[in-house]
């Protein structure tokens, strides 16, 4: 006898499992960045150090959860690099990667609101976190195109553990702590906390990020292909 088969998620399933991972993702890590922040006593590593534990392991656990209803990108850049290898795969993906990046960035703006609420801060705000310079928008580039070449290379069964570790590592190996996610700047933006963006910074860190997943798809195309494009080619 035959194990029962368990059909596709539905679109509307995958699009609400991108919008929750990611309000869920930006809750976490604007939600711990307000807690360190305030228990910290000012004492700026500690506070990384706890902003960056708790988005390690919320990253994780949305990864594995989530994973298999949406693939769990969380990402705009990354749903944009799936399009581009995957064009025929679940009928078409031009019209679904606009629809999960539409779910990305709303679900950004509530996870942030949320954490907000969570600590009865005011929901409605904006950062004034300015985060700007070549440092810094190289320091986005080389974060997004390590997560891009991590997520493109990870073995099978393996990519929640690689990307938790090497977000988790980026937060403290490069100057802007690894945003490596539109979402996220557009999450942090609207946060006036430990984790935020001011406004006026976040294009710089949106265009580095553009070009880090770049980086990303031609490094990894050039260590060969892997056993996930043999599948889907």
């Amino acid at each position: 006898m035959s194990a029962p088969t368990v059909a596709a998620p539905q679109l509307t399933q995958r699009l609400f499992a991108e919008f929750l991972g990611t309000a869920a993702l930006l809750c976490a890590v604007i939600g711990s960045g307000i807690m360190a922040e305030r228990l910290a006593g000012g004492n700026t590593a500690i506070a990384l150090l706890a902003n960056t534990l708790a988005t390690v392991f919320a990253l994780y656990v949305l990864i594995e959860t989530l994973g298999p209803v949406s693939g769990a990108h969380f990402n705009p850049l990354v749903t944009l690099v799936v399009a581009s290898k995957m064009p025929a795969a679940h009928g078409g993906w031009a019209q679904p990667a606009l629809f999960f990046i539409a779910a990305q960035l709303t679900g950004a703006v509530a996870g942030a609101w949320l954490a907000h609420a969570m600590f009865d801060l005011s929901v409605f705000q904006f950062s004034g976190k300015l985060r700007g310079g070549w440092g810094q928008w190289l320091a986005e580039a080389v974060a997004t195109a390590g997560l891009v070449l991590v997520i493109l290379r990870a073995p099978p069964g393996k990519a929640a553990a690689l990307v938790a570790c090497y977000i988790g590592a980026a937060y403290w190996f490069t100057a802007s702590t690894s945003f490596a996610n539109p979402a996220a700047v557009l999450g942090r933006m609207l946060s006036d906390s430990f984790a935020g963006i001011a406004p006026a910074s976040a294009a710089g860190f949106v265009i580095a990020e553009a070009a880090g997943a770049v980086a990303g798809v031609l490094l990894s195309r050039g260590l060969g292909p892997t056993a996930t494009d043999s599948r889907t080619a």
